[in-house]
């Protein structure tokens, strides 16, 4: 492969945006991006759950910093682009990644109006207030961006007892469609991770239980994601290599949504 290929993965100097950064997909993602070069905004509602990740990507050379973010609050939403103005070159970041999400487990006939408001203002709601303040810095910079939202394989496909995570999801997935529609004009690149069942701690037990292997049957390849699965995809849409991408919705699930009904 030549140097040109390499090179368009390349994210030195980069400014990226990460929410949902405390844990799981998101800290990996924070962790990934430095690795790749890039100065790194770790974005949660508690900065003190983010330190532990932005001392050890200083700690290895790179270059993050932790912002208080609440996703469902437009005031929190703006108040983290000031607070990061004067880091991101030009005062917008060159890549937003929309990871903050939630769910809560029960069956439809259990799930409650709180239920339905936490999950979809944080995941479906979150995704649009962040990417809309995201792409008006970006537009003020003249520069351009990219804007990757995560969504999930529930995005185009359904299970039980997530009813608002699927809604939720689904709706990231159009939306990402609807940006990248009218941001284009802008240099301004929108287009959604759609992962598949990974592995992290706090589904680790669960996918190793007989329920868990029964799902796992179900997935073609007969595995689970690790998170590492992710990196190249994430990479492809963050970065120059994916200059062509726009309004691309990118499954990474081991072919679960192509298994047979």
């Amino acid at each position: 492969m030549n140097n040109t290929v390499l090179n368009a993965f390349d994210m030195q100097g980069r400014g990226v945006l990460v929410t949902g950064a405390s844990s799981g997909l998101g800290r990996h993602f924070a962790q990934l991006f430095a690795a790749a070069g890039a100065r790194v905004a770790l974005a949660a509602r508690r900065v003190d759950k983010l330190e532990e990740t932005v001392n050890a990507i200083v700690g290895a050379g790179g270059s993050a910093r932790a912002v208080a973010l609440d996703v469902t609050d437009s005031a929190s939403v703006t108040a983290c682009f000031d607070e990061l103005d004067g880091w991101f070159r030009g005062g917008a970041p060159d890549v937003v990644v929309n990871n903050a999400g939630v769910t809560v487990t029960a069956s439809l006939l259990k799930q409650t109006e709180a239920d339905w408001d936490h999950v979809v203002d944080t995941n479906l709601k979150g995704c649009w207030l962040v990417a809309t303040e995201a792409g008006r810095r970006m537009v003020a910079a003249q520069r351009g961006g990219a804007i990757v939202n995560v969504a999930s394989i529930l995005g185009k496909r359904v299970a039980g007892g997530v009813a608002p995570y699927a809604i939720s999801k689904a709706g990231v997935v159009q939306a990402t469609k609807v940006m990248a529609l009218e941001l284009a004009r802008h240099n301004i690149r929108v287009n959604a991770l759609l992962p598949g069942y990974v592995v992290t701690d706090l589904n680790r037990d669960f996918l190793h239980s007989e329920a868990g292997q029964k799902l796992l049957a179900r997935i073609p390849s007969r595995k689970f994601l690790a998170l590492t699965d992710l990196d190249g995809p994430m990479l492809l849409l963050a970065s120059d290599a994916g200059a062509a991408m726009t309004g691309s919705c990118l499954a990474v699930d081991g072919g679960h949504l192509v298994s047979s009904l």
